[in-house]
């Protein structure tokens, strides 16, 4: 009986009409428009945490502090507010990147309010991704690909705290 079941099932799709290859099936419009979208934002996330990470490091005069034979003890109020800086400003450029997301879920419709907008972006960044219900579902693509993206802006910048961490460290 099951056999038969799976068997009908199987002739019905191969029954069914094939859209010619050489047209655009009507949901590729739409996702090529998602991935344009999300790579236009990875960019600009790229060159934003980059840009930042720069401006980070000679902050704390990383080329110059590598370099030092160091005078001062790892655990020194003076490294460990060094420290305590660079997590912040860290944190801040994901904050950067976050709310741009969460400002082009606004512009383009996907989500209705600047909470949920925010609160939904900051989850999907960090990959924590407990629901896309208040998403458009004709956006959730790019969501996908901020959490994509997320993932490796926090692997960037955690890199770069343990560069900071392992230059800090020298005495």
């Amino acid at each position: 009986m099951r056999k038969k079941r799976l068997r009908s099932l199987r002739e019905k799709r191969r029954s069914q009409p094939v859209p010619p290859a050489d047209k655009p099936r009507p949901m590729a419009v739409p996702m090529i428009r998602e991935l344009a979208l999300s790579t236009v934002m990875v960019t600009f996330t790229v060159l934003i945490h980059g840009a930042g990470l720069v401006l980070l490091a000679r902050l704390l005069r990383l080329e110059t502090h590598g370099n030092s034979p160091g005078h001062l003890h790892p655990a020194s109020i003076s490294e460990l507010g060094k420290l305590l800086f660079a997590v912040l400003a860290l944190i801040g450029t994901h904050g950067v990147e976050i709310w741009l997301y969460a400002l082009l879920y606004l512009a383009i419709g996907a989500i209705n309010t600047l909470h949920d907008a925010v609160y939904f972006s900051t989850i999907t960044y960090g990959a924590i991704g407990y629901d896309d219900a208040v998403m458009a579902e004709r956006w959730r693509l790019v969501s996908a690909i901020e959490g994509i993206n997320g993932i490796l802006m926090i692997g960037w910048s955690t890199a770069f705290l343990i560069r900071v961490v392992g230059l800090l460290r020298r005495v």
